[in-house]
C-alpha cells in the first residue's frame, strides 16, 4: 500500500534541502512510486535529444527533473512562508491538510 504524500500537484513548495535550497516553486507532477516530485524552475538538467517531430533540429534542452519529496515544504498560503502539514477531517468527513503554523486549511 502507497503511503500519501504531503505534497500535491499544484501546491507552492519551498526546497529545504540540495543545491536548490531556499527557492520556491510550483509542483508540476508528483511520483509517488519514487516518493519524487517535478517542481518548476528547480533541478534543472540538460537533455540530449535526437531530432524529432517536436524538435526537428535536436540538440540540447534544458528541463526539470524529480527531487525527493523529504527535501520539500509546503508554502503557508497565509504567510508564504515554509510550514509543517497535518491531516484532519473536515466539516464533510474527508481528510483535509491544514497549516501546523497557522491552522489554515491548504486547498
Amino acid at each position: 500500500m502507497q503511503k500519501k504524500l504531503h505534497i500535491k500537484k499544484g501546491d507552492n513548495v519551498f526546497v529545504n534541502a540540495g543545491e536548490y535550497k531556499g527557492k520556491k516553486g510550483r509542483v508540476l507532477e508528483v511520483i509517488k512510486e519514487k516518493n519524487r516530485a517535478i517542481v518548476e524552475g528547480i533541478n534543472m538538467i540538460k537533455k540530449h535529444t535526437k531530432p524529432n517531430s517536436k524538435n526537428p533540429n535536436g540538440g540540447i534542452i534544458e528541463k526539470e527533473a524529480a527531487i525527493h519529496v523529504s527535501n520539500l515544504n509546503v508554502v503557508d498560503p497565509s504567510t508564504g512562508t515554509p510550514c509543517r502539514l497535518g491531516r484532519k477531517t473536515g466539516e464533510n468527513g474527508k481528510l483535509v491538510r491544514y497549516s501546523k503554523k497557522s491552522g489554515e486549511e491548504i486547498k
